[in-house]
């Protein structure tokens, strides 16, 4: 999913850059970015997964004796929520967001154990984590001249995130399973493209968040003590709608 959403942003940006370059396109909006606060509302994309460290003790047999591996699987997702933007000046904004994101990471683990026999065997064991975000990026925008109707920009900044799902029961039929902690801190960093329409802005764009904080809970077992630290990263393809 994250190359479908890096390909289907590129076309959209070339698409952009062609037909930027028309002479007699009539301008759409043309007080649009004069105005001091505007809102509207994104929908979008996701795909989640993790940054994971070993930790000084994995290769310890004597303490980590089951687990030897750790892998983490992309899942697909999706987010929707308002947008507040306040002009800064003619090539700056600052965009408060209010996400709520819906999302899925599994971990997978190779885990040895023993059969009836004494035998030692190696099996998979896969932890599906679901999380619902609620996310409030604080953003700055830097935005490019305005070409007829297209303008591109960067965005970056920061989001605190706090994870709704992280503190509900879990069943017993998903055991073991390792909590996460909240809230959690996102760096983040994009691109995109403003179509300036008849009638509204719309604006596709790409972005990468990095968890800067440690999520993993410890709870005493080898699925969490095998991890130095356990920190989220998301790529996100979103459609604003101004």
């Amino acid at each position: 999913m994250k190359k479908f959403s890096a390909i289907l942003f590129i076309n959209l940006f070339f698409f952009g850059a062609l037909f930027a370059q028309k002479a007699d396109v009539i301008p759409n909006l043309k007080m649009f970015d004069h105005k001091r606060f505007h809102f509207g509302f994104t929908v979008g994309l996701n795909t989640s997964d993790f940054y994971i460290r070993n930790s000084d003790n994995f290769f310890d047999t004597t303490q980590i004796k089951q687990v030897y591996n750790i892998e983490n699987y992309q899942q697909p997702g999706f987010h929707l929520g308002p947008i507040s933007n306040l002009r800064l000046g003619k090539y700056f904004d600052l965009r408060l967001l209010l996400n709520l994101t819906f999302t899925q990471r599994d971990l997978h683990y190779l885990v040895l154990k023993e059969n009836q026999d004494g035998e030692n065997y190696f099996d998979t064991y896969v932890m599906k984590i679901s999380s619902t975000f609620l996310q409030l990026p604080l953003l700055l925008k830097y935005k490019a001249e305005r070409i007829n109707n297209y303008r591109f920009y960067v965005i970056g900044g920061i989001d605190p995130t706090l994870d709704l799902a992280a503190k509900k029961k879990i069943p017993e039929n998903e055991m073991p399973m390792i909590r996460l902690k909240q809230p959690d801190v996102y760096g983040e960093f994009g691109v995109g493209i403003d179509f300036y329409l008849p009638y509204f802005k719309f604006s596709p764009e790409l972005k990468m968040g990095v968890g800067l904080n440690n999520v993993a809970v410890a709870d005493n077992t080898e699925y969490t003590g095998a991890m130095k630290y356990l920190k989220s990263k998301v790529f996100m393809l979103s459609f604003h709608f101004e």
